[in-house]
């Protein structure tokens, strides 16, 4: 046994408060999510794929035949971590739950690393084994990983090969419901990366709670989305969760919005996951695909601004599930069922969890008043071997970094980040609010709000906005956009700088890169921002 992943825990008294969960001590979730499928779901669609489609029987053979070759072939022990490197695929899902299967600890990572931040991650969890798409492996083969022994590839015939030599049934490994799984590392933007560590009982956790409770699926399902399954958002949507039921999963190697909106109406997908960007783009083209087949749409990994909701149910006649989770806190922790949707509302503690608003004391602040977000339950935060612990974990709650207020009715709304609060001239101003209200106005098609430094007024509002076709960029049309925001929102909020850009960058979740938004708004001769050639 590795214990390099206990050891490396936080001590006890800097963990959140964990509520019990009624699993039995020994448990491998790998188990629990795939092979019970095999008693009544054995010859059902597990997993769907543009190149081949495995049931859940031919799915658990190949895991087993993974799980033989790290353990027979590369002496993989329980607790080991295993570097996982690939698209959204049949191979990625498979590798995964050999790995667990096997008592190792998956570190999935995003396709687009580089060398340099995937040494950062391999050092950092000590990483002894890697199963990489061979599409990806030159990346990885440049980073610097001394503890790095084992590396194998599929898609070049190499892990194909060892497999087949391999017997098609493995033995579970006998893990505790408590033993380490998953190290999710953060995408942040700055600064050493964060290892989240995650045990077997928190992948079953977030299926019984956020799933089964608020997301409600049954076993024809067909779930499809866009995130990568290296962010947990990817991970439960579109695996973990249709695995729990028996359903089934649909995985994309690429899905922008037009790809996605396609393949929803090819596979007759009937959930979606993915960011608010993409529901927007999709229902602005709607009448180009059939979206009939959909019932349920999660959109998380950033604010659902209320435009895009009422967009996305014009189109469509669905309500969007919005929700916010954390990799900390492995999936969604707030959120709304279909029925208790409110537009404009993140929602209501998920099931099982608690929420409040707390001010800089870390008291709770009376309903109305905007404050840090704290969370416990089920799941939580618990970093590897990181000081950081203490600032995400006090006095047993999860601060996230999220400013909220929660009204009258209990309903949480989302403010913005703690960091992209805009202070300026005395007044806070959060960049998501002013985001709204431009992307309100039928010119703009995306739009991104940062505070850069002023003498004068402390910080001012800069918008950098992507526009629909036909929309001049020039002054008429930026007086037009500052107008419109003071007719919809408190007037010192509106934007007094205005950039357009063809597209505003983004990680590979989604997730509008506001880093990047500030090094243009500084620049004062800045280009427009194009996108990356794929």
């Amino acid at each position: 046994m590795d214990s390099f992943c206990r050891d490396n825990l936080p001590p006890p008294e800097e963990w959140p408060d964990l509520t019990p969960l009624p699993y039995k001590a020994r448990l491998n979730c790998a188990t629990e999510l795939l092979d019970r499928n095999l008693q009544t779901r054995a010859h059902h669609p597990a997993v769907v794929t543009p190149s081949e489609t495995l049931t859940y029987a031919q799915l658990a053979e190949r895991v087993n035949r993974i799980a033989n070759v790290l353990v027979k072939d590369l002496g993989l022990v329980p607790g080991n971590r295993v570097l996982l490197r690939s698209a959204n695929n049949a191979w990625m899902v498979a590798a995964y739950f050999a790995v667990l299967k096997a008592g190792g600890v998956v570190v999935a990572t995003m396709p687009l690393l580089r060398a340099r931040e995937l040494g950062q991650i391999l050092r950092k969890a000590c990483i002894t084994h890697a199963l990489c798409d061979a599409r990806l492996a030159e990346e990885l083969a440049a980073a610097e990983a001394p503890e790095l022994r084992h590396i194998l590839h599929w898609g070049d015939g190499e892990l194909e090969a060892r497999c087949a030599a391999q017997p098609p049934q493995f033995q579970a490994a006998d893990t505790a419901q408590d033993d380490v799984c998953l190290i999710g590392f953060t995408s942040g933007t700055t600064g050493e990366p964060k290892g989240t560590m995650h045990f077997h009982r928190d992948m079953l956790a977030i299926c019984d709670h956020y799933s089964a409770q608020v997301l409600r699926p049954s076993a024809e399902d067909r779930f499809i989305g866009s995130p990568p399954l290296a962010f947990t958002f990817g991970l439960g949507g579109l695996v973990l969760f249709p695995f729990h039921v028996g359903a089934t999963a649909i995985l994309l190697e690429r899905a922008p919005p037009e790809e996605l909106a396609a393949a929803i109406a090819r596979y007759r997908a009937t959930i979606c996951f993915t960011a608010p960007t993409a529901y927007r783009a999709m229902a602005a083209k709607a009448g180009e695909h059939d979206l009939s087949s959909l019932r349920r749409c999660v959109s998380a990994g950033e604010h659902l601004p209320k435009p895009i909701f009422e967009a996305w149910q014009k189109v469509t006649g669905l309500k969007l599930l919005d929700g916010i989770g954390a990799t900390e806190m492995l999936h969604i922790f707030i959120a709304a069922p279909e029925e208790a949707v409110r537009p404009g509302a993140t929602g209501l503690p998920v099931p099982g969890y608690e929420a409040k608003i707390i001010g800089p004391d870390g008291t709770e602040v009376p309903r109305g008043t905007p404050g840090r977000l704290a969370v416990r339950g089920p799941t939580g935060c618990r970093y590897l071997a990181d000081p950081r612990q203490r600032n995400y974990v006090q006095h047993g709650w999860n601060i996230t970094g999220d400013s909220f207020f929660q009204d009258e009715d209990g309903y949480f709304h989302f403010l913005a980040r703690n960091d992209d609060l805009i202070v300026s001239a005395g007044y806070n101003i959060a960049a998501p609010e002013v985001e709204e209200a431009l992307l309100s106005h039928p010119s703009v098609k995306e739009a991104g709000v940062v505070g850069i430094p002023d003498e004068e007024r402390g910080m001012v509002v800069t918008a950098h906005v992507v526009l629909h076709p036909d929309y001049p960029r020039d002054d008429t049309t930026t007086r037009a956009l500052q107008d419109h925001v003071k007719s919809i929102i408190a007037p010192y909020k509106y934007p007094r700088r205005v950039m357009f850009h063809d597209a505003l960058p983004r990680t590979e979740t989604g997730k509008l890169q506001r880093f990047a938004l500030r090094k243009l708004s500084l620049a004062p001769d800045a280009a427009p921002w194009q996108s990356p050639a794929p």
